[in-house]
């Protein structure tokens, strides 16, 4: 088995805090043009909006690139430079004709610089739930972060981390619908103790009827209570000879017993123990 990665600690807590792309001594503030950068490796992004791209870009024409850049230098690219934080605004940039942007360089670790790129993207708050969900994995598999660690390192809370991690049991036409807007993390919520086909039918409800969470969650409760109905209602009635025999069975035993008859007419008879002395005693029972 692969060993596990060791967290990053508190050694990175200074690269981890929300001002870590603000301009320290320690590091290089300059002016970069735009072909020497490449794309952070460690994007979670996985959709940019072309209007909200534009609307980025309107302003960079107005007010220039307000934010630095957080780059690393890297030798093994044909660019010079790789992007840790500013993806879009370097995107923008480009929309906005511009030739060059503000940058800080600063030297990263490859792990320190994966966990910083998908903690800067995080904390942005404008990536959509499953790009949260699946940065927060790689922040926990890839980066050896526990579930505090993270909510710590991008403020939100421990349960709202929780319920992000587990998108990832959402069916994929439900997680797609999800992604594309038709639904929002409540209902996404909401619909995760379903099964594939039960996600599938109210998450195609939801849609066509525009319900809220709140309706959404009176149907999965309805679903569940159905299910369950469903199944005791299947479930067939227990012989009462069968319960009679468990009944003095378990007396005389003085232990738990139960018979399962199978279909042939045949079946076993199942005698619980706790403990070693028990199964004595149950031997000279039987004796």
């Amino acid at each position: 088995m692969a060993q596990k990665k060791r967290g990053l600690g508190r050694g990175l807590e200074s690269l981890l805090s929300k001002d870590f792309d603000d301009t320290p001594a320690a590091a290089e503030l300059v002016e970069l043009a735009l072909d020497d950068l490449a794309p952070g490796r460690y994007q979670p992004r996985r959709d940019i909006d072309p209007d909200a791209l534009e609307a980025l870009a309107q302003s960079i024409r107005a007010q220039g690139v307000v934010q630095p850049l957080v780059v690393r230098r890297v030798t093994d690219t044909e660019h010079d430079y790789e992007i840790i934080a500013g993806e879009r605004r370097w995107r923008a940039a480009r929309v906005a004709g511009l030739a060059t942007v503000p940058a800080v360089v600063r030297e990263f670790a490859e792990e320190a610089a994966m966990a910083v790129a998908l903690i800067e993207n995080i904390q942005r708050e404008d990536l959509n739930p499953l790009e949260v969900s699946g940065a927060l994995r790689r922040l926990i598999d890839e980066c050896g972060f526990t579930h505090a660690q993270c909510a710590a390192a991008v403020g939100r809370s421990r349960a709202s981390v929780s319920n992000l991690l587990r998108l990832s049991d959402l069916v994929p036409d439900v997680a797609e619908r999800l992604r594309a807007g038709e639904l929002e993390m409540g209902h996404a919520r909401a619909l995760l103790g379903l099964d594939a086909a039960a996600q599938r039918k109210i998450a195609a409800r939801v849609v066509e009827r525009g319900l809220t969470v709140r309706q959404t969650e009176a149907l999965v409760r309805s679903a569940h209570e159905q299910s369950g109905a469903a199944k005791t209602k299947t479930r067939p009635e227990r012989d009462a000879r069968v319960v009679r025999h468990e009944s003095s069975l378990s007396e005389r035993l003085a232990a738990g017993v139960k018979i399962e008859p199978d279909r042939r007419g045949g079946g076993k008879v199942v005698i619980r123990y706790k403990s070693a002395a028990d199964l004595d005693a149950l031997v000279d029972r039987l004796d």
